[in-house]
């Protein structure tokens, strides 16, 4: 499921009782009243966990959830929460760089869902190249899929400073005896591509 939804789409996956409390908690939402932090927060129990992430990102572009408020859901929210907010952060209008500390702690953390949330087309787009290299090599080191990196075709492709620490990573995990990950090449091998002009 996409992260992002409109409301219409859903409301024909919810039960009626969850819709009604979704229009509910986009009104609130919208009118920013103080009950839509809760609605935020309670949107796994109303809707279900499956629907959860749509719910939220619903949620925070329906405030139109300015950087402050969003940096306190996240640092005040649950690991489900933050992930909702670090998905969200390609479509709230935020000007370059207001949700990159939000993107950076999230690569510290050793959450994989936090890391794969981390690596979508915000972090692409704002993580300047060495943040963003470094962002790689997490989801390396944390067993995130690469495929998770938004855009790592494109911004992988002719990076030797990314190359160079890739193929040390690998030359490290062949020193201690461990396997090589199958992503790891993969990265590797979109480094020697050219860059398309």
């Amino acid at each position: 499921m996409t992260p992002l939804m409109t409301r219409q789409d859903l409301l024909a996956r919810l039960s009626p009782a969850s819709g009604a409390w979704l229009d509910g908690a986009v009104a609130d939402a919208e009118q920013r009243t103080a009950e839509w932090e809760v609605g935020f927060a309670a949107a796994g129990r109303a809707c279900g966990p499956e629907h959860a992430d749509a719910v939220r990102v619903l949620l925070l572009t329906a405030a139109r959830t300015d950087p402050a408020t969003l940096t306190r859901l996240y640092q005040q929210g649950s690991a489900a929460e933050r992930r909702a907010v670090l998905l969200a952060l390609p479509y709230l209008g935020l000007a370059p760089g207001d949700g990159t500390p939000l993107i950076q702690d999230a690569l510290r953390a050793n959450d994989t869902r936090l890391v794969a949330a981390a690596v979508g087309p915000y972090a692409t787009a704002h993580l300047d190249p060495h943040a963003w290299r470094h962002a790689v090599l997490k989801c390396l080191f944390t067993g995130v899929p690469v495929s998770a990196v938004h855009g790592l075709d494109s911004r992988a492709r002719g990076d030797a400073e990314l190359a160079r620490m890739l193929a040390d990573y690998a030359a490290e995990r062949a020193a201690a005896g461990r396997d090589i990950p199958v992503d790891l090449h993969r990265a590797l091998a979109l480094t020697a591509e050219e860059q398309q002009i």
